[in-house]
C-alpha cells in the first residue's frame, strides 16, 4: 500500500461506488500477515500498525479530508435512509477523524435523537447522553468533549469511528477497547457502521475473541456490508 497521501481536492475521489458484499485481497506489501500471532504479539503489533495508520491519516490536507467526509456522508444517508425517532450515537472527531457535525445538525432536522459518548470510567462501558449542537458541553477523557446536561440513552445504531478495518469489518481503534466492552453489555445489540478512510482498510486486525465486527464500514469509496440486516 502506497502511504503517500495526495493534498489536492482533484486527486480526491469523484464518485461513490457502494454495496460490495465480499472484499478481495489487498496487497501485503505494508502489512504483516503472515502466519498467526499469539495475543502478546497482536498487542505490539496493532500497536505499530496504528501509529501507521494515524500517521497517515493526520498527513490528509483539511481539503481532501473534508471531501472523504462528503462522501462518506452520502453513504450514512443511502443506509440510514431514515431516521425518524431513531437514536444514534456520534462521536467527537479525534486525530483526524471525519467530521460528521453537518450531518448529526440534518438527521436532528429528519427527527433523529443524536447521542455522544461518556467514559464515566476507565476501564469501563461507555455510557450515551443526549445531545444537540449548541448545548454545553465539559472535556472529557483525553479532553474530548462530552455533553453536561444531556440525558442517558439507549443507542439503537451506532456510529463509531475507526483507525483501521480489516476484510471482516473488524475494527481497529485507539486501543482501549471501550466500543467492543460497550456492544458486550447490550441484551438487543444496536447496529453498528463503522467511518473511516479508505486507506484505513488492511487485510486484518488479527481478531481477538473480545473484538466484535461492524455490521457496516462507510468509507469514502464503499460500502462494505457483513450482511443485509434491517435497521430496525
Amino acid at each position: 500500500m502506497n502511504q503517500q497521501n495526495t493534498d489536492s481536492e482533484e486527486n480526491a475521489p469523484s464518485l461513490y461506488m457502494t454495496h460490495r458484499k465480499t472484499i478481495p485481497s489487498l496487497p501485503l506489501s505494508d502489512v504483516n500477515t503472515s502466519g498467526n500471532l499469539d495475543p502478546a504479539n497482536v498487542v505490539q503489533w496493532r500497536k505499530r500498525e496504528r501509529a501507521r495508520l494515524l500517521k497517515q491519516r493526520l498527513a490528509l490536507s483539511p481539503t481532501v479530508r473534508q471531501h472523504k467526509t462528503q462522501l462518506i456522508v452520502r453513504g450514512l444517508d443511502e443506509v440510514l435512509d431514515t431516521v425518524q425517532d431513531r437514536i444514534i450515537s456520534v462521536f467527537w472527531p479525534f486525530r483526524g477523524e471525519p467530521n460528521l457535525f453537518h450531518w448529526v445538525r440534518s438527521i436532528i432536522n429528519r427527527g433523529a435523537c443524536v447521542a455522544l459518548p461518556v467514559v464515566a470510567e476507565k476501564g469501563k462501558p461507555l455510557l450515551f447522553k443526549s445531545w444537540i449542537p449548541g448545548e454545553p458541553l465539559r472535556p472529557g477523557i483525553w479532553e474530548i468533549p462530552v455533553p453536561i446536561q444531556g440525558e442517558d440513552v439507549t443507542p439503537s445504531i451506532m456510529i463509531i469511528p475507526l483507525v483501521g478495518f480489516d476484510d471482516s469489518l473488524f475494527r481497529l481503534g485507539y486501543g482501549g477497547g471501550y466500543f467492543d466492552r460497550t456492544l458486550a453489555t447490550f441484551k438487543h445489540k444496536p447496529k453498528t457502521i463503522g467511518v473511516g478512510f479508505e486507506m484505513c482498510r488492511i487485510p486484518t486486525i488479527y481478531p481477538q475473541p473480545y473484538d466484535i465486527p461492524m455490521d457496516f464500514v462507510i468509507s469514502e469509496s464503499e460500502i462494505y456490508r457483513s450482511s443485509l440486516p434491517e435497521l430496525r
